[in-house]
């Protein structure tokens, strides 16, 4: 808050002749420190973004100042909202000149935020009046009373109000390959019965509390992770770092275009299997992984040779290079296989534009 100045003396006013005294300077108000700090990822879903932002404003909590939210955007294309988000207040947003994928983006959103926790939200997340003072209240009490509890997911609901899953087992190679018999639905998660708080292996990261200290001691979302399993990870590694990681049921928010219940072009099964292999590559036994990218490189093979039966120029194309990003991660070329990621997302979002 600015000091108060002396208005300026009018000419023919009179002045005393002995000086009055100054009031003691008060001291200059520092901006509240948040207790909560909601990080959101944008890649062109400014409409959702901006919906998203306007109800988190419109939470007590955040109208109290204990909450601040920052917009991470992974280089979509200029949207009139980018400059409303702007200027609304408690709202920072940091843009991108390129897509450089979700785990990177969520690291620069928690640097630039300040609270002791943090709230991860997808810009297709909704939520009932009273979601986000719960996730305050949950937070403080973890505070008073779990010094190692450091990740926190909560109940999902589809659009249509049926339940959502949002936990799961850690994935191993027999488990992978048993689960592709199941429905999409079920493939990664499990269902958990509970109706309090109780441990899980990991959480998904859509709508995701995480604790300042385990992010530091953890080192932050991988960066070799493009998009998705990075949640994963992340937990395994909190996990063997002492943090415990938990599943809230009581809290619940509705998740309305999860992967599971989309298409998955060839576009987006690359970035999958890429995110599989990844997180293979760092948790499984070396002669699992080499199994799992032979038998990638064998599905893109054949995904190839449909594409290309079909007339389907753009999917071949994008097999072929699944195939190879999956033979250069077998054969631990990391630099390689990313490097060919990124040619590939920069190609697509070229496309997109044309």
């Amino acid at each position: 808050m600015a000091l108060a100045l002396p208005a300026p003396e009018r000419a023919g006013q009179r002045t005393n002749s002995t000086p009055q005294q100054r009031s003691p300077k008060r001291p200059r108000s520092l901006p509240q420190v948040p207790r909560l700090s909601v990080v959101i990822v944008n890649y062109c879903l400014w409409k959702e973004t901006a919906s998203l932002v306007r109800r988190l404003r419109a939470a007590p909590c955040a109208q109290r100042g204990e909450v601040e939210i920052i917009v991470v955007d992974n280089h979509s294309p200029l949207h009139p909202l980018a400059r409303r988000l702007r200027r609304w207040p408690g709202v920072s947003l940091r843009r991108w000149a390129r897509n450089r994928g979700f785990a990177r983006a969520v690291n620069e959103g928690c640097r630039l935020s300040r609270g002791q926790w943090v709230l991860l939200l997808n810009p297709d997340i909704s939520f009932s009046q009273g979601f986000l003072d719960g996730v305050l209240r949950l937070a403080e009490r973890l505070a008073a009373e779990d010094a190692r509890a450091g990740i926190v997911g909560f109940q999902l609901r589809n659009s249509d109000g049926t339940r959502q899953l949002s936990c799961g087992p850690f994935p191993t190679l027999a488990q992978t390959l048993a689960r592709m018999l199941l429905p999409r639905t079920r493939r990664k998660y499990h269902f958990v019965r509970a109706r309090r708080r109780r441990r899980v292996p990991w959480v998904t990261g859509c709508c995701l509390l995480l604790r300042r200290a385990c992010l530091k001691d953890v080192g932050g979302l991988d960066r070799d992770f493009f998009l998705y399993y990075e949640d994963v990870d992340l937990c395994q590694r909190a996990r063997s770092r002492g943090w415990s990681v938990w599943y809230e049921p009581r809290l619940r928010a509705v998740h309305h275009h999860p992967l599971h219940l989309r298409s998955v072009p060839a576009y987006l099964r690359l970035l999958t299997r890429h995110a599989l292999l990844t997180y293979a590559s760092k948790h499984w036994p070396s002669w699992q992984f080499r199994v799992l990218a032979g038998l990638v490189e064998f599905e893109a093979r054949l995904r190839r040779q449909w594409a290309e039966h079909h007339g389907d120029d753009d999917g071949a194309e994008l097999f072929a290079d699944l195939r190879t990003i999956a033979s250069d991660l077998g054969a631990r070329r990391i630099d390689e296989a990313r490097q060919l990621l990124v040619q590939v997302v920069r190609r697509e979002e070229h496309r997109r534009a044309s």
